[in-house]
């Protein structure tokens, strides 16, 4: 792959971007299940509002020390009943 300045550079996979990011920030990566309830939370909040909800909604429930699965519960539950 190129960077636009004919150098070559490598590819990172996403595990391998978060096994790096979680040494950096001191926090332990997420297994399958918490990667998979996590894309499936950004997924619920980006398609029932705006894309740039996903990333924040992930955020949030971090920071409120919700299990990944509980948040993605708690936002389809959101989702369903909100006014249209």
């Amino acid at each position: 792959m190129s960077d636009g300045t004919g150098s070559e550079t490598r590819s990172t996979t996403a595990r391998e971007w978060l096994a790096g990011f979680s040494e950096v920030i001191g926090a332990p990566a997420p297994d399958e299940d918490i990667t998979e309830a996590l894309l499936d939370l950004a997924g619920v909040a980006a398609h029932d509002s705006e894309r740039i909800a996903a990333p924040i909604a992930c955020w949030m429930a971090g920071v409120a020390g919700v299990d990944p699965a509980e948040a993605l519960e708690r936002a389809r539950r959101h989702a369903a009943e909100r006014p249209r």
